[in-house]
């Protein structure tokens, strides 16, 4: 099976500038590269595909270019965007970028990565107006999907210009790193013909580039992917914890965790079938989900992270919260109601402040129903007193009544 062909089986694979690609991404090692704006502080789960794509291409031998568009940011792309971008100061697409190169060096550490802020900022105007933007048809640059579906809202001449500002870096890495190729979304699409027509127009008509573009991907029930009530699910572990990001693709529905098996994970094909078999046999198993949620968790931050998650979930499950070390519950229980507490309290007053109880009788029903645990232990004593010395780590006592309704205490 082909490159290409392995990405067409995994819904990878959406359009192809030319046909020989194919047969050179087989018999060549090539250098491509993949581009990400940094218009904000982190990556999302959304970005991934990019980075998994590029990891399958360099697992195969060819060699990665990671550009953060800090100059191309300044700008903003239009494509997939119904409005403007508000625009960065030069400072936060810097201070951007810089943090997103943290991101992709995890992802693929020995991927060469590049700020495009550092040739597109030579360029004056009349420079880049005379050498560049005489190559652009306006015609033909009105033709591009991103554009067309702008203009009945309106799109500003910065944006419009995006389309020739990426395509200043195709043809720098093409010059300067011998990079041929380009991939991305099939947004992307616009962008990677305009660069492929600018180093045919500006460095000649046998220089040969490529390009690849793979599905923008949506859930099964046509929602936007990625997103959740809360917001969208960062690789940045301060924005979005390592917990929640396990938790996200452990959560993804049966009817997209086939796809998603054959898009982010890296087992082989005939390993991913095997996996998918067994998954459609027992789906009440979630042998999808955890196979997700394990090769993602550890690629975007580690193994260690990974199985300290699987820790929280599992004490989360069983109640035993006691194993967990503070910092593990302060992630597993951060969207769980807090309460801090500067003194002793008795038990009964405890489920009244924390409103797991609404009066000191159902306090005392539900202790002596055995239906309160304090870290993860059954307590049926209703003058028990709840003490900073008995603490996970002299920190956090865990309130649990029932199943399900838990109460997070910190002693100060």
């Amino acid at each position: 099976m082909t490159l290409l062909e392995e990405l067409r089986w995994r819904e990878l694979l959406y359009d192809v500038t030319d046909p020989e690609l194919e047969e050179k991404l087989e018999n060549d090692q090539l250098t491509f590269y993949v581009g990400a704006d940094p218009t904000a502080g982190s990556l999302h789960v959304g970005h991934l595909i990019s980075y998994l794509v590029s990891k399958r291409l360099q697992d195969r031998g060819h060699h990665p270019i990671l550009v953060i568009g800090g100059g191309t940011g300044l700008i903003g792309d239009p494509s997939g965007r119904s409005t403007e971008r508000s625009l960065l100061t030069l400072n936060e697409s810097l201070e951007n970028a810089e943090k997103i190169t943290r991101q992709v060096k995890n992802i693929l550490p020995d991927a060469e990565v590049v700020n495009n802020y550092e040739w597109i900022s030579k360029y004056d105007i009349i420079t880049f107006l005379r050498d560049i933007g005489k190559h652009f048809n306006i015609n033909y640059m009105m033709s591009k999907d991103s554009v067309k579906s702008r203009l009945d809202q309106g799109i500003s001449f910065t944006e419009f210009s995006y389309q020739i500002i990426q395509s200043l870096d195709f043809m720098h890495l093409y010059k300067e790193h011998n990079c041929t190729v380009q991939i991305g979304g099939q947004d992307q699409w616009g962008n990677i013909t305009a660069g492929l027509e600018l180093i045919r127009k500006v460095l000649g008509h046998d220089k040969k580039g490529y390009g690849f573009t793979w599905p923008l991907l949506t859930k099964a029930d046509g929602t936007k992917f990625g997103k959740t009530a809360g917001g969208a699910i960062w690789l940045d572990k301060d924005l979005t914890s390592v917990y929640e990001f396990y938790q996200y693709w452990i959560n993804t529905s049966d009817s997209d965790a086939v796809r998603y098996l054959k898009k982010f994970t890296f087992y082989s094909v005939e390993e991913t079938k095997e996996i998918i078999e067994t998954f459609l046999k027992e789906p009440h198993k979630r042998l999808a989900q955890h196979k997700i949620a394990e090769t993602l968790t550890t690629l975007v931050h580690s193994k260690e992270a990974y199985e300290s998650a699987v820790r929280i979930s599992e004490a989360l499950f069983s109640g035993d919260v006691a194993s967990l070390s503070k910092e593990e519950i302060a992630e597993g229980f951060k969207d769980v109601p807090s309460f801090e507490f500067s003194s002793e309290m008795n038990l009964v007053d405890a489920l009244i402040q924390t409103k797991l109880a609404s009066s000191k009788r159902e306090a005392r029903e539900f202790i002596k129903n055995n239906a309160v645990a304090i870290n993860g232990e059954k307590q049926q004593d209703v003058d028990f007193i709840i003490k900073k010395d008995d603490a996970i780590e002299q920190l956090y006592t865990v309130l649990r009544r029932g199943k399900k309704k838990y109460a997070l205490i910190r002693h100060l």
